[in-house]
């Protein structure tokens, strides 16, 4: 019966974020459950790790938004769909979402959207762009918080023949586990990055970009040593720039004008996320614009590391507040350097109990096993099998 069913997902790049890691996970989930499992992207870091003997890639200019690209990708679309007896194509972003909704219409396949993001709709043009997620026989929101803001903002798109589910984004807790990292380990990275002993350590994982709140960060440390008295602390801003370096130039400029040369470290990248959570004793998620789940808030609570997040998006509804981690007036970094003291102040077995309550409360909710399942009872309803 799981023979019958052949998926093809389609992001533009298999890089490490939200989406790539959840098409990853699923393509790989199929397979094990012996369904046809196909990927078809522009190429990524994560390919590597992409078990060929299991899943099929296929190599696609599928991250173009140019229109001629758009039509070729869907003629390509439709000849793999056909040859591959694919019954199931899910998108994974706009772009290349346009290309396998008229890929479907010439196969006559079922179209499956998972909407990631609050994309921008400031003009008409624009929400007629971003409506290609709605145009599908079933739209998967990661979170409430986008299943209301698509209810809010693109009601003239949704019918009742058209299914719209929130399954929530999963991730692997045998992957984001403390116990398995390895204390040499620890060790080495700690030394590579020039960490002091015996500071708490605030790490906050994300790209640089304005709306990450890095900015919100800089100015809470030193409000946390100016009006708490509080310089015990060491923080890392880890992630890449992408090409921002005026960002990441005002960055430095605002560590230096604040005179936390010595507090603030900025690292690049680390290959091993659950080994960089694990080194921190307190995990920030500062966003000045919603987040659509808050991938980070989840991560850090499965390494059981308190979370301090601001008060938007997916993040309140990922984090038990004031048993898993604390939310804060977002865009205020008064609140923010509030609660970093508060959580600095704790003691080492509240830490802990904290870090225990986060990790429950992930593998309750946010499993990737469970996620993957809910995906695949999704797709069985379409063919009805």
């Amino acid at each position: 019966m799981a023979s019958k069913i052949k998926v093809l997902q389609v992001i533009p790049k298999l890089g490490f974020g939200g989406a790539e890691t959840g098409c990853y996970d699923i393509a790989h989930y199929l397979a094990e459950k012996d369904c046809g499992s196909f990927i078809a992207t522009s190429g990524g870091e994560l390919l590597k790790f992409v078990k060929k003997d299991k899943v099929k890639l296929f190599r696609l200019p599928v991250h173009s938004k140019n229109p001629i690209l758009i039509i070729f990708n869907s003629i390509i679309l439709s000849i793999l769909i056909l040859i591959n007896n694919i019954n199931i194509v899910h998108a994974r972003s706009r772009a290349p979402a346009w290309a396998c909704y008229f890929a479907c219409l010439i196969t006559r396949r079922n179209f499956v959207t998972t909407f990631h993001g609050t994309y921008n709709f400031e003009s008409n043009l624009k929400k007629f762009y971003n409506s290609i997620m709605l145009r599908s026989k079933l739209t998967i929101a990661g979170s409430n918080f986008i299943f209301n803001h698509i209810n809010e903002n693109y009601n003239e798109y949704l019918n009742r023949k058209k299914k719209l589910r929130v399954i929530f984004r999963g991730i692997n807790l045998d992957y984001y586990n403390q116990k398995n990292i390895s204390i040499l380990k620890q060790e080495k990275i700690k030394k590579e990055w020039g960490l002091p002993q015996n500071q708490f350590i605030i790490l906050m994982p994300g790209r640089l970009t304005h709306w990450k709140g890095q900015e919100k960060l800089i100015e809470a440390l030193n409000i946390l040593i100016e009006d708490y008295n509080n310089s015990n602390f060491q923080a890392v801003v880890l992630g890449s720039d992408q090409g921002r370096k005026v960002y990441k130039k005002k960055l430095i400029d605002l560590v230096q004008r604040y005179r936390l040369n010595q507090k603030v470290k900025f690292i690049d990248h680390c290959k091993e996320m659950p080994l960089a959570y694990s080194l921190a004793d307190v995990v920030v998620s500062a966003s000045i614009e919603p987040e659509a789940f808050g991938r980070v808030s989840v991560e850090s609570q499965a390494m059981g590391k308190p979370i301090i997040a601001s008060d938007l998006g997916g993040s309140k509804e990922t984090i038990l507040k004031g048993k898993s981690g604390f939310l804060y007036k977002h865009d205020d970094p008064r609140y923010l350097a509030k609660a970093l003291n508060t959580v600095i102040e704790l003691d080492q077995d509240t830490l802990i109990s904290i870090g225990n309550e986060g990790r429950k409360n992930v593998a309750k909710k946010f499993d990737v096993e469970a996620m993957c399942d809910s995906t695949l009872r999704e797709y069985k309803k379409l063919l009805n099998i």
